[in-house]
């Protein structure tokens, strides 16, 4: 984890660059620069955005499986100044809007990222 917050959470994030190429080299490479480019939008903060990632993971409910997005959506809003308590009141928010199973699932996965970040 950095000291300061990164200016693009994906462009200067070397270890997600990384993982995106480990689940396949070419889709690594278009993911940053297309997720680089909507990350450099200057209108919106980079803990926000990071935020509204992990908001639609749990409409999308993108949190288990390979290659699922949720943990490094979370470690990048971490990355990014977030607290669990933050992450964990999102998640409440959301419910009466995507559906509480939904949240609950990633009530879960959130608990086993935590878990496995220790």
């Amino acid at each position: 984890m950095t000291d300061q917050p990164y200016k693009n959470a994906v462009l200067d994030d070397l270890e997600l660059q990384e993982g995106l190429k480990a689940i396949n080299p070419k889709f690594g490479d278009f993911v940053t620069r297309v997720a680089g480019e909507a990350w450099g939008l200057p209108l919106i903060d980079q803990k926000t955005k990071a935020l509204i990632t992990i908001a639609l993971d749990v409409v999308n409910q993108s949190q288990n499986g390979p290659g699922s997005p949720f943990g490094a959506h979370v470690a990048m809003a971490m990355k990014q100044g977030a607290t669990r308590e933050e992450i964990e009141e999102l998640l409440l928010f959301l419910c009466p809007y995507t559906g509480f199973n939904k949240a609950a699932g990633c009530f879960g996965a959130l608990n086993d990222f935590f878990s496995q970040s220790q």
